[in-house]
């Protein structure tokens, strides 16, 4: 599902498809923000979206096997919920 299948999901529930883009957009900038905040986003049932640290690493350039230093980076994380993942199964 793309982002605009989404806001056509929502929309079929909203009054209108604006509504339902302004409220996807709103919700995807808020966890984009705590994100890079470094907070924790918990939606119940649903799963958490957290920040997690990597570790500088050494690395091998699949072209030429030369080794390469990785740097340090932090990265977004999904963990789902109990509810998501029962109804995936």
């Amino acid at each position: 599902m793309t982002k605009d299948e989404l806001i056509d999901a929502v929309a079929s529930v909203c009054d209108s498809k604006r509504q339902a883009s302004d409220a996807v957009n709103a919700v995807l900038d808020n966890i984009t923000s705590a994100l890079s905040k470094g907070e924790d986003i918990v939606l119940t049932g649903f799963g958490k979206f957290s920040v997690s640290k990597r570790a500088a690493r050494m690395g091998v350039n699949p072209r030429t096997g030369e080794k390469i230093k990785i740097k340090a980076t932090t990265v977004p994380k999904f963990k789902a919920g109990k509810a998501l993942k029962e109804a995936v199964k």
